[in-house]
């Protein structure tokens, strides 16, 4: 079985930028369901299929398929619910853990979010000084629910 296990947090500076180049993401949700997330994805000209279950503290199963780049874009344009999600993602070395941290664009503009994937939940990981709050636990900052509630539309972050 795939799992991911996944830590979330809020970018505070700019001090990780010229690190990486970005790359282009978008993302669309064939279903937003908390227990069963099926999210399609281009990133530059690949797509992929991607099914998420529920989170047990940091981790929850996870599947992941490259799909044909077509398949992916007809997809996102005829089936995932609107609006589609784009994001910039770099990927920034630390301490030998890799971050991905996403520069939110469209509706949910203004918002960057950092997230370590890692090996085991109790994992210890030194944080960058660019890491401000864990959200790893607010369902607010998942992907899934920024299509239905964009950040640009909250009172405070």
């Amino acid at each position: 079985m795939g799992k991911e296990i996944e830590r979330k947090f809020l970018v505070i500076n700019d001090n990780w930028r010229g690190q990486s180049a970005a790359v282009n993401y978008r993302q669309g949700y064939l279903s937003l369901d908390m227990d069963r997330v099926v999210r399609v994805r281009v990133n530059g000209q690949r797509g992929y299929l991607t099914i998420k279950g529920k989170f047990k503290g940091y981790s929850r199963p996870e599947f992941e398929y490259e799909i044909p780049h077509d398949d992916a874009l007809e997809l996102l344009s005829t089936l995932c619910i609107q609006p589609i999600m784009e994001k910039k993602r770099y990927i920034v070395e630390h301490r030998g853990v890799r971050w991905e941290i996403d520069e939110f664009l469209g509706e949910n503009s203004g918002l960057v979010i950092a997230e370590v994937e890692l090996q085991e939940e109790d994992q210890c990981i030194d944080l960058p000084d660019w890491v401000g709050r864990e959200v790893s636990h607010d369902p607010r900052y998942f992907n899934s629910n920024l299509i239905l509630k964009p950040f640009k539309h909250w009172k405070t972050a």
